[in-house]
């Protein structure tokens, strides 16, 4: 069977604007969320440094005279590049020397360890070398949500625009994305093949960690890890909480252990916590500053807790968290058409956020996100009760709020609050 035809991407338009302003452009991400896929719509001349029949030659010719792997039609796409961590140096060189715009796309599903004296250390190329967080797609990217509703259009016109909708997305539909998850190659299966991309992928999570650095690591120990995240997903959860996990099931673990294998996770994009936001409030509780757990993908925590879209209809205390990932994700896949960023909120009292989507122009719109339509009033209170608190002579007023859902219809409550299914949202 051939290779299925390409469908664009909010991140095809990122790249293209990064290329026009950058010498070389560095696309990171999890392995399978596409990255060489939609690289090579854009590349002119391609190195594949993973290919097992080359991959050891080109190691040598990069130790040695890296400059000739850059000859070639611009952009030149240099995929894997981590392999020979020593071409950041020398892209970074060569744009410097020629200058001009789009010469290279860089993509890797790992940062390269930064052992004493690594290229990273001694030359960050910050200046030369823009960095984009690729993420698996999007229930809009997938066709999967209509989008009727606009993130970005919220933010430009301040909530005051129609919102209406209709989403296609039934409870067990949904289930199913979450179980199927982001990852392109699941869309070229039929519906369990695709299920299996997801339980696939968690298998050699073990296996990436340990060749990405060349630390071993307990495979055993980083299943139970993914695991534990896995259960307190969309939490905020202390490291404690998972070394717990982890002993329970005979499993010995240091805190040292436990942040190794974390920061493990983190580095080849797995991991993607969500951090706190931290507003002027007008009284003096304290923020919890803690960032919330979660996955790049909610299908990751689906197949590590051996869940599947049916027994998620069984299990809504399950469902609800799995669905908050979801929500994350395409998030922050819509913010990046803006350069948002995705948060949360809490104080010690209780009083919280599920999300904040802020701006750099400084905007921003809380988002409480509950699955059925029998927690809308619950959440709604959440929000007033945050608005109430927040200073919104420091930080301003909200450009809207939002209840993101996994019901049918978008609208608008009497306050001007937004109901809206993951369904009908997107860019």
């Amino acid at each position: 069977m051939g290779q299925v035809s390409y469908h664009s991407r909010i991140f095809d338009s990122l790249l293209d604007e990064a290329l026009k302003a950058s010498g070389a452009v560095l696309i990171e991400g999890p392995k399978g969320c596409g990255k060489t896929r939609t690289a090579t719509q854009h590349a002119q001349s391609i190195l594949y440094l993973q290919d097992q029949g080359q991959a050891k030659k080109y190691i040598r010719i990069a130790q040695m005279l890296p400059s000739i792997l850059l000859q070639g039609a611009e952009p030149r796409l240099l995929d894997e590049w981590q392999v020979a961590p020593m071409l950041w140096d020398a892209v970074n060189f060569s744009v410097e020397q020629q200058g001009g715009f789009g010469q290279y796309i860089l993509t890797g599903s790992a940062m390269p360890p930064e052992a004493s004296g690594d290229s990273l250390r001694r030359h960050a190329g910050t200046d030369r070398i823009t960095r984009l967080r690729m993420r698996p797609m999007s229930l809009w990217e997938t066709g999967e949500s209509t989008g009727e509703v606009s993130l970005s259009s919220l933010f430009e016109n301040s909530g005051n625009m129609e919102v209406k909708g209709t989403s296609r997305l039934t409870i067990p539909e949904l289930a199913y994305c979450i179980c199927r998850g982001g990852w392109p190659e699941a869309f070229a299966k039929e519906r369990r093949s695709a299920l299996r991309v997801a339980v696939n992928y968690v298998k050699v999570i073990a296996a990436q960690l340990l060749r990405f650095d060349g630390v071993e690591r307990n495979p055993n120990r980083v299943t139970l890890l993914l695991r534990s995240l896995a259960r307190n997903v969309s939490t905020l959860t202390k490291q404690d909480t998972l070394i717990q996990d982890l002993q329970a099931n005979g499993c010995t673990a240091t805190d040292k252990t436990v942040a190794d294998y974390l920061n493990a996770l983190r580095q080849i994009f797995v991991v993607e916590d969500v951090p706190a936001w931290t507003p002027q409030m007008r009284s003096k509780t304290a923020i919890r500053t803690s960032a919330k757990c979660q996955f790049v993908d909610p299908s990751i925590a689906a197949a590590s807790l051996r869940t599947t879209s049916e027994s998620l209809l069984h299990d809504f205390n399950t469902f609800d968290v799995l669905f908050e990932s979801l929500c994350t994700r395409d998030l922050r896949v819509y913010c990046q058409k803006f350069d948002g960023q995705v948060s949360h909120f809490r104080n010690r009292l209780g009083l919280k956020a599920d999300l904040i989507v802020t701006c750099p122009n400084l905007q921003w719109a809380p988002i409480e996100v509950t699955l059925g339509a029998s927690e809308i009033p619950k959440a709604q209170a959440n929000l007033d009760a945050l608005l109430n608190k927040v200073d919104i002579g420091k930080v301003g007023p909200p450009a809207f709020r939002m209840i993101l859902t996994g019901t049918e219809y978008a609208y608008q409550l009497a306050d001007g609050t937004i109901v809206c299914p993951i369904g009908c949202l997107g860019p």
